[in-house]
């Protein structure tokens, strides 16, 4: 009996991650200029496009596949500051350090170059050609993990 409930409860489970709960699909990035934008996602960071409304609108797929973010031009008018408007987008890639180099090749400037946070993640900081704070990081196994606080970087 005892077994049954545990594969009841794992078949629950999964149903509610599959199918019936709530799932992240994709970020709405708005932008100024959608063809450096999508310059800048497509061949800095390796994003695919899904599909595009001409000079207004694009969807792109993660390089891993797993989920999407989309690019929007500003309505006619609408005045946009990326720089104060909370907006960062984490992207987690395990070779983060050659990761970077390989985007410095390509002449992205970084805000901060890879480096071991106190929470225990390595995190790198730049901005998208609107100024989008973009954080690319590495967790591994701490991801769903509680943070440990460390007292200083390495």
């Amino acid at each position: 009996m005892a077994t049954k409930r545990k594969v009841n409860k794992r078949k629950t489970t999964a149903r509610k991650r599959s199918g019936d709960a709530l799932q992240f699909n994709h970020a709405m990035i708005y932008t100024t200029k959608l063809p450096r934008a999508l310059e800048f996602y497509r061949h800095a960071l390796g994003f695919e496009v899904v599909d595009t409304y001409p000079g207004a609108y694009a969807r792109l797929r993660s390089p891993s596949g797993g989920t999407t973010i989309a690019l929007h031009v500003v309505d006619s008018g609408q005045k946009m500051n990326a720089e104060t408007e909370g907006l960062r987008l984490y992207f987690e890639v395990k070779g983060l350090d050659a990761f970077c180099k390989a985007l410095e090749k390509k002449g992205v400037k970084f805000d901060q170059t890879p480096k071991d946070m106190p929470w225990g993640w390595k995190h790198a900081y730049l901005r998208d050609p609107d100024g989008h704070e973009i954080s690319l990081y590495w967790a591994g196994k701490a991801r769903f993990q509680k943070t440990v606080m460390r007292d200083e970087p390495h």
